[in-house]
């Protein structure tokens, strides 16, 4: 497990940024990805009758929407074990397969560091 304060200063930001969404909403999951300019997107979970995203689908999703063509870093903050593999592909279609995607409990501290594979 990481501390939030040992992360990289922008990597602390998408972990708390995705803290603050799943906190805010009172939605399952926060997330936030950071893209190649270094903008940041953050999002909870969307469960709709009609629509299902996860945080991280919808955080990615607003990228794509704002204009983003690569992504450097992804944060998901849940009470899940890790982030599912529809997750990591969503972040592996936009950012490629070694974008690293931080899981976080929702107390904030990394559970672990994965790749989009």
């Amino acid at each position: 497990m990481t501390e939030p304060t040992s992360l990289d200063p922008e990597d602390r930001k998408i972990v708390t940024l995705a803290r603050s969404v799943r906190a805010r909403n009172g939605v399952p999951e926060g997330a936030a990805v950071r893209d190649e300019t270094g903008r940041t997107y953050a999002a909870g979970t969307v469960a709709l009758d009609s629509l299902k995203l996860s945080a991280l689908q919808t955080a990615v999703a607003m990228a794509v929407a704002s204009g983003a063509t690569s992504l450097e870093a992804a944060a998901v903050v849940t009470g899940e074990a890790s982030a599912s593999a529809e997750d990591r592909a969503a972040v592996r279609d936009l950012g490629g397969p070694g974008t690293p995607v931080l899981v976080a409990g929702p107390d904030g501290t990394v559970r672990e560091t994965l790749t989009a594979g």
